[in-house]
């Protein structure tokens, strides 16, 4: 089957290209002034604790309604938190969900819930409504059945969509792990949990849950603070406290001895690679402001050791970075990235030489004195910003911080010392009892990581202790011909596959919004065309006539290399597996599973092809590619064969590269419809 490659490639690089800029930073000059706003405060008898920050500049008003519950664990009922959110907001016991909507989008408004408060922003001179819409959504929701049942079955829908996320996949094992599953933020939702959630849960969860007893509301823009305080009492004095239920946790526990975690996802094309640990890091320790410096010249930002080395030095992520912030609550530290499957046991060495050298090497005075400059530099800049302001008083009272926590601010981050930065990095970045967490195939980077000098424990994609993924066995009768011969039987036979001598296809699908059309033609003279149409223009076209062939995009036109000519001489073809087989090189890989299936693996140089073990027919195909000087790994999954005149063809195909793109079949011709115009 045809291969759709460097076309591809080319319009999602030409998407996302920016032109090159200076990331160096300028030198730091003397330290600002800055006038941290405060908010004007009361409270309701109910507990609803109320700030305003006045700022008349703009006719506008923004609303903030955010309950600090403490952790809870959720259990059997898993996603119960979640989906009781997405409820809230659907209209009250007095408006519909329909007229309430229609109302706030008559008046340019937004307005949205979640399941720890509310956010809005309008025109100034619609506050007072908003405000009472807000309330009415908070106070006095309607949950209905139907809204119910359709929540679930967007949130299942979500579930299956991420079943092969290797990211997903990867964010939720690094919770369990870190965490527990047993622990708040490690629990994670399943069909068999949502399923299992009523319409009563709902209304019981919301009503010892979403209560004003750890709430705040903050109001900013162009309002008066006693014309505030009296719509607030108005409309939200009659929101009933509760009393929050209580639920006990184990408390997280780091590794005794730095370990690898392994979770095979034989469908990845590339590794998640993650250090974890987990931290104890509040806001108000001593050490907070060394310890956000020493993360961000360890992996904080696109200068940092972490992406210097692995994307810039080495090219093998677009970016790698570290993470810790201050919580009441226990929290994590995390240094990872998205590397190639074939160097991901080197992206953990050279991950874990960076916590060494953060650990045991003194920063240079010019870099903390860099980092420091961002820092200050992003906080001036924020510090006249209404919703900044808001923010700050909301961590003022929920992190129990001094008063004079951000007026301090710039003093507190120039206090920090290259000797701060140094035990900062040694008590919070643990190197000792940490987890390497990988999620990846295991087929391709099992190997190299058995290698390193690090355990090795085994988990699914749910965090649970697994055995060691067994590679399986090709049966020796099993070649490369077969394996292609097969797959041609499978498709029609080669008769007819044979009678073929053209074949015109074109698809639609959508890639950032964007409708895309793509037109291919091939022919058994080894000729090929593919053109992506988008907007009315044509955004990308390759040509091979048999012999040589380009690339044109966006006006420019690029001949093929030697090697893409060569390729070409093979697989410019409208099947070129009845006579892959000859192609030097090409050899056979083993068993792999892909897409939850398992495949013989052809390999052809940086391509593999993958054909279902059982009914032969090709699921896929990956291939690392080298565009823009940027490498990437490109996988095609095929889906849904359906027959075209007596031979199968796939009626959609998703392409993925660093996002996925779904093209389906609108027609495909055989024996006609192409000319010798279309390859020149």
């Amino acid at each position: 089957m045809k291969k759709l490659v460097y076309i591809f490639v080319m319009v999602i690089l030409s998407a996302g290209t920016q032109a090159q800029v200076d990331r160096s930073q300028p030198k730091p000059g003397p330290s600002p002034k800055v006038n941290v706003g405060k908010p004007q405060s009361f409270e309701l008898k109910n507990g609803l604790k109320v700030m305003v920050v006045e700022n008349h500049k703009l006719p506008r008003v923004s609303m903030t309604l955010s309950i600090d519950n403490p952790p809870f664990v959720e259990g059997n009922k898993k996603g119960i938190d979640d989906l009781t959110g997405s409820l809230i907001g659907n209209g009250t016991s007095k408006i519909s969900k329909d007229a309430f909507q229609e109302e706030v989008d008559f008046m340019g408004a937004r307005l949205n819930f979640h399941s720890s408060g509310a956010s809005a922003n309008t025109l100034s001179r619609y506050f007072p409504r908003v405000l009472e819409l807000m309330a009415e959504g908070a106070i006095d929701p309607n949950f209905s059945q139907d809204d119910f049942d359709k929540e679930v079955a967007r949130f299942v829908d979500g579930l299956k969509s991420e079943e092969k996320s290797v990211a997903s996949n990867a964010a939720r094992v690094e919770n369990v792990l870190v965490f527990g599953a047993n622990h708040p933020a490690g629990e994670f939702t399943t069909e068999e949990k949502l399923k299992g959630l009523t319409l009563a849960d709902v209304k019981s969860h919301y009503k010892n849950y979403f209560a004003p007893n750890n709430a705040y509301l903050i109001v900013m823009g162009d309002v008066k603070f006693k014309d505030v305080k009296k719509l607030v009492k108005k409309y939200f004095a009659d929101w009933k406290p509760g009393t929050i239920p209580t639920t006990s946790f184990p408390d997280p526990k780091n590794v005794a001895k730095t370990e690898i975690n392994f979770v095979d996802m034989p469908n990845a094309v590339q590794s998640e690679v993650a250090l974890l640990s987990s931290v104890n890091l509040k806001m108000t320790d001593p050490d907070y402001f060394a310890v956000l410096l020493a993360n961000q010249i360890f992996g904080g930002d696109f200068n940092s050791y972490l992406n210097m080395n692995l994307r810039e030095a080495h090219g093998w992520t677009y970016g790698a970075r570290s993470s810790i912030r201050g919580s009441k609550y226990v929290g994590k530290f995390k240094a990872g990235a998205q590397v190639r499957n074939e160097v991901t046991d080197s992206a953990v060495v050279e991950t874990i030489k960076e916590l060494n050298r953060i650990r045991t090497e003194k920063v240079t005075a010019e870099a903390l004195s860099t980092v420091k400059a961002t820092f200050i530099g992003n906080f001036v800049m924020d510090a006249e910003k209404p919703e900044v302001i808001a923010r700050q008083a909301l961590l003022t009272k929920t992190q129990n911080l001094p008063a004079n926590f951000y007026q301090n601010y710039i003093q507190s981050v120039n206090a920090v010392t290259i000797e701060d930065v140094q035990k900062a990095a040694q008590k919070y970045f643990s190197k000792d009892n940490a987890r390497i967490l990988v999620v990846g195939k295991a087929s391709e980077v099992l190997p190299a990581l058995e290698k390193l000098p690090y355990k090795i424990n085994y988990f699914d994609r749910f965090g649970a202790p697994t055995s060691k993924p067994e590679q399986k066995q090709v049966d020796a009768n099993v070649t490369v011909k077969s394996v292609l011969d097969n797959y041609i039987s499978a498709i029609g036979g080669a008769d007819k596959v044979k009678a073929v001598k053209t074949v015109l296809a074109n698809y639609e699908g959508e890639v950032q919004g964007m409708k895309l059309n793509l037109k291919t033609a091939s022919t058994t003279e080894g000729k090929t065309m593919n053109v992506v149409t988008g907007m009315g223009m044509e955004l990308s076209k390759t040509v091979f006539d048999g012999k040589t062939g380009y690339h044109a995009q966006q006006g420019q036109k690029k001949d093929m290399t030697a090697e893409e000519i060569a390729d070409n001489q093979y697989t410019a073809l409208p099947f070129p597996e009845l006579t892959l087989a000859n192609k030097a090189g090409i050899k056979l890989g083993g068993i792999e599973n892909f897409n939850g299936k398992e495949a013989y693996v052809v390999i052809d140089g940086k391509k593999k092809s993958f054909f279902d073990t059982k009914s032969g027919l090709m699921l896929g195909t990956s291939n690392e590619l080298e565009a823009q000087g940027q490498k990437m790994v490109q996988t095609v999954t095929y889906g849904n064969y359906k027959e075209f005149d007596g031979i199968k063809f796939p009626e959609e195909f998703t392409m993925n590269v660093g996002m996925d793109m779904t093209f389906k079949v609108i027609d495909i011709k055989f024996n006609e419809g192409v000319s010798d115009a279309d390859f020149k």
